[in-house]
C-alpha cells in the first residue's frame, strides 16, 4: 500500500458470483480458483479490497478456508495481504511478468520445434478444432471465452509434447502477464492478430517447419509486453515495476 492512499477510494468486492462448490473437495482451492478467474479477467482490478467477512458470507464458509484461499493467491502474487488491515488485489508486477514471459517463451519454443519434427495427425486435428472454436467465439465477441480458448490452444501443445505438468506449473506463475494480455484484448485488431498467429503456427507445425513455428511463436508471445507503456498511461494505478 503506497503512502498517501485513501482507503475510502479503494474498490471493495460487493458481491461474488459463485459456481456451485464441490463439497467432496477442499474449499480453499475452490475459492482460490474462483477469485483467480475474476482477477485474471480483470473483473477484480488491482486495488480491489477483498474483505474476508464479505467473502465468508458470499461463499458460506468460515474464516479458515477464506484465509487459506487468500494465502494461495498471495503466493502467486495476485493479492497483497496487509495483516490486521486489508487484502487487496495486487498491481500487475511488470518485473514478474517479464520473467514469466521469458520462461513461457523458452518452454514453448522447444515444444513447437518438437511438434513440427514429430508429426501427429490426431494432435493436428485437435488443434484445427481449437482454431474453429476460437473463430466462432471471436465472432460472438466474447472476450473472456476467447481468452480461455486461446489458453486451451496452447495447453494442447504441452499435452501433445508430453509435458502437461509444465502447463499446470506455469499457470500458477502467469497471473501478471495474463492480466496484461486481458487488458490488451479489447484493442482493435488484437483478437484477429491472435487468430492469425495461431493459424500460422498450426500451418508451420503441419508443414514440419520447426524454424517457422518458432518464429511465429516468438512474435506471438512478445506482443503484449511491448504495449505495456501505452496500457500504463491508460491505467496508471494498475502497474508496479
Amino acid at each position: 500500500m503506497a503512502a498517501g492512499e485513501d482507503p475510502q477510494e479503494w474498490q471493495p468486492v460487493r458481491s461474488v458470483l459463485l459456481k456451485q462448490r464441490d463439497r467432496s473437495r477442499q474449499a480453499a482451492p475452490q475459492v482460490c480458483d474462483q477469485l483467480r478467474t475474476r482477477i485474471l479477467s480483470m473483473e477484480l482490478v488491482p486495488g480491489t479490497v477483498l474483505s474476508r467477512v464479505d467473502l465468508q458470507s458470499a461463499f458460506g464458509l468460515s474464516s479458515t478456508p477464506i484465509r487459506e484461499a487468500l494465502q494461495l493467491l498471495a503466493a502467486e502474487g495476485l493479492v497483497d495481504i496487509f495483516p490486521q488491515h486489508a487484502t487487496l488485489v495486487a498491481p500487475i508486477d511488470l518485473t514478474q511478468a517479464k520473467q514469466t514471459q521469458f520462461l513461457r517463451r523458452s518452454i514453448e519454443l522447444e515444444i513447437v520445434r518438437h511438434l513440427a519434427l514429430t508429426p501427429d495427425r490426431a494432435f493436428l486435428s485437435a488443434l484445427e478444432e481449437s482454431l474453429k472454436e476460437q473463430e466462432f467465439i471471436a465472432s460472438r465477441k466474447d472476450l473472456d471465452r476467447f481468452m480461455a480458448a486461446d489458453l486451451a490452444f496452447h495447453r494442447l501443445t504441452y499435452e501433445a509434447a508430453g509435458v502437461p505438468d509444465l502447463w499446470s506449473m506455469l499457470r500458477r506463475q502467469t497471473g501478471h502477464i495474463d492480466r496484461i494480455r486481458r487488458l490488451n484484448l479489447p484493442s482493435a485488431g488484437k483478437v484477429e492478430q491472435i487468430l492469425a498467429d495461431h493459424m500460422a503456427l498450426f500451418n508451420a507445425i503441419a508443414d514440419g517447419n520447426a524454424g517457422d513455428a518458432q518464429g511465429v511463436l516468438r512474435g506471438h508471445l512478445s506482443r503484449s509486453l511491448s504495449l505495456t507503456g501505452e496500457m500504463r498511461l491508460q491505467h496508471p494505478g494498475y502497474f508496479r515495476d
